[in-house]
C-alpha cells in the first residue's frame, strides 16, 4: 500500500514516501544522522524503525540490519523494509506474502520498495529518476524519485498521503538537532504534488543563499529597502539593517539574513509584499 525511496548523499540521509494510507509519514520513515535511515511498510512493524537505527548506529551494514530484523520476526512474510546505512549502502526486503505487486531495488546510496503497486515499472521509474538526478539537491532527488513512481502508477488503490524527511547533523532550525526536513501531507487528493509545494516553501523560508548571489546592502539598494520597510510600517531610524531584521523575523525569513548583505530571495519577497500592502502605522504583531 506504499512506495518509498530511502537514500544517502554527502552526509544526508532521507526518505520520501507516498501511500493510499492516512498520514504515512507517521509510520514509515525513520532516520538518524550518522547512522542511517529505515522505511518500514506493508504490514509495517514499527519496531523496525528504532531497532534498525540502533543496529545501524552500532556499525551494522544495511544488509545485516535487514537480515537481523526480519530473521527474528515471525510475520516477516508480510513485511517490507528498506534501509541505507552510515556509509550509504542500500538494502531492501519484501516478504513473500506482501500484496501484489510488491518488490524493490537497492544500490549504492539508495533502497526503493513498494507494495500494492501498479507494477514493477513503478520501481524502475523511481530508480531511474534517482540516478538521473545526481548532482541535484538531495531533497529534490528524493521527491523526484517519488514523483516518478507516482506518475508511473504508484499505489494502484489511489493516492492519499506523502512525506519527506531528511536528517543531517545540526541541520534543524536553530542548528541543534539533526532533522533537516520534516514535511507531511496527511490527506490530500494529490499528495506528491502537495509535498513538492511544501518543499518549495521550505526552501523559501529555510534555504541558504549562495554566497555569490548576495547583494551589498548599500547605496541605491539600501535606499530602496528602506522605502519598502517604511511603507510596511518598519521605521528605519535605527538603521536599515535593524528594520530589515525586524521585518524578516516577523515574516520568518531570519534564516536568510546575512549581515551587511541582502539575499535576492529576501529582496523579491520584500518587493512583492510592499507592492501588495498599503502603508501602515507599524508592523504586525508577531
Amino acid at each position: 500500500m506504499t512506495f518509498s525511496v530511502v537514500a544517502y548523499d554527502a552526509g544526508s540521509w532521507g526518505i520520501a514516501v507516498a501511500s493510499k494510507f492516512l498520514a504515512v509519514g507517521a509510520v514509515v520513515p525513520w532516520g538518524r544522522a550518522g547512522a542511517g535511515a529505515v522505511a518500514t511498510q506493508a504490514m509495517a512493524n514499527l519496531s523496525y524503525g528504532p531497532d534498525g537505527l540502533e543496529l545501524l548506529a552500532c556499525g551494522a551494514s544495511a544488509d545485516h540490519a535487514v537480515a537481523q530484523l526480519t530473521g527474528t520476526d515471525d510475520e516477516r512474510d508480510h513485511r517490507q523494509v528498506g534501509m541505507v546505512d552510515a556509509q550509504g549502502r542500500g538494502a531492501t526486503f519484501t516478504g513473500g506474502s506482501c500484496l501484489d505487486w510488491a518488490g524493490g531495488q537497492a544500490g549504492d546510496g539508495f533502497a526503493i520498495q513498494g507494495n500494492i503497486l501498479a507494477g514493477p515499472h513503478v520501481m524502475a521509474a523511481m530508480a531511474d529518476a534517482w540516478r538521473e538526478s545526481a548532482g541535484e539537491p538531495f531533497e529534490r532527488r528524493l521527491v523526484a524519485a517519488l514523483a516518478a513512481g507516482d506518475q508511473a502508477g504508484g499505489d494502484r488503490r489511489g493516492r492519499q498521503s506523502a512525506a519527506l524527511r531528511v536528517w543531517r547533523e545540526g541541520a534543524a532550525y536553530g542548528g541543534i538537532l539533526d532533522i533537516a526536513i520534516d514535511l507531511r501531507v496527511d490527506d490530500h487528493q494529490s499528495p506528491v504534488a502537495e509535498l513538492t509545494r511544501l518543499l518549495d516553501l521550505h526552501e523559501l523560508y529555510f534555504g541558504k543563499p549562495a554566497p555569490e548571489s548576495l547583494l551589498p546592502l548599500e547605496g541605491d539598494l539600501a535606499a530602496e529597502v528602506a522605502t519598502h520597510l517604511q511603507n510596511l510600517g518598519y521605521p528605519t531610524a535605527e538603521g536599515v539593517a535593524d528594520a530589515l531584521n525586524t521585518w524578516a523575523s516577523t515574516e520568518n525569513f531570519e534564516e536568510r539574513l546575512i549581515p551587511g548583505k541582502l539575499d535576492p530571495v529576501i529582496l523579491t519577497q520584500l518587493r512583492h509584499q510592499a507592492a501588495e500592502t498599503t502603508p501602515t502605522d507599524g508592523p504586525p504583531t508577531r
